[in-house]
């Protein structure tokens, strides 16, 4: 069973790091992904505590039926480390130009971090016209469309780029309505702004535009893989 498990694992942690991704071309699985799926593997050379020993094949059904608990066991533990695997997301946030001018990037960072998502990609930076256009290209039609290009061109912003587990729904109720009149108190939007064409922070609004503002914004060579000392103490 150890084998058979380490070989399977070892497969999906292959096809993992051999995934490339929609926008870039790059391998797209995270290194946290691919670092649980070869926890998978370690774990799996100690499944032998699992399966029937010597003295359950000749112990009648007392040794059965602890075969069948042990199996039971190892039939939950492949599956549920999988679906905490596959849940792991990415997300591009970005303080805007009003929010730096204010000083609230490290308020804002704070936010994130003390939630215990990992920081995978920062950088001060100035956005020119042509990724401003591309990044909202959805809202082209839009009658403030010309007047959020000025806006977020007007100076630098922080981009980032996070990950964890459910992060893209996460970030959206950390950062708050897109009004921040209508953001609950404890929101970053609900505490620090007051008005949509000034409310200090953009956070992806869906998985796939998470990973497509990544790429957008990130150069390759400027997500750093990592993994953090408290990881343990985040999930289980």
């Amino acid at each position: 069973m150890a084998a058979a498990l380490s070989t399977v694992a070892g497969g999906t942690l292959r096809a993992l790091s051999q995934t490339p991704n929609r926008e870039t071309g790059r391998n797209c699985s995270s290194f946290s992904s691919a670092n649980r799926c070869a926890s998978i593997v370690r774990s799996g050379e100690h499944l032998s505590a699992f399966g029937p020993s010597q003295s359950d094949t000749f112990s009648g059904s007392r040794g059965h039926g602890r075969m069948r608990a042990r199996r039971s066991r190892a039939g939950i533990f492949l599956p549920h480390l999988i679906s905490s695997m596959e849940e792991v997301e990415e997300t591009y946030v970005m303080v805007k130009p009003d929010g730096v001018q204010r000083g609230l990037v490290g308020e804002i960072i704070s936010r994130f971090e003390k939630k215990g998502f990992l920081l995978k990609g920062l950088k001060l930076f100035q956005c020119p016209k042509e990724l401003a256009e591309e990044h909202y290209k959805e809202l082209r039609e839009k009658t403030f469309y010309p007047k959020l290009i000025n806006y977020i061109t007007s100076g630098p912003v922080v981009c980032m780029a996070w990950e964890g587990i459910g992060v893209v729904a996460s970030a959206r109720k950390l950062i708050g309505a897109t009004n921040p009149l209508q953001a609950e108190p404890g929101t970053i939007r609900g505490d620090l702004a007051v008005q949509t064409g000034r409310n200090v922070v953009h956070g992806s609004d869906s998985p796939d535009n998470g990973h497509r503002e990544v790429a957008l914004w990130f150069k390759e060579d400027e997500i750093c893989q990592w993994i953090p000392a408290q990881a343990s103490w985040l999930r289980e």
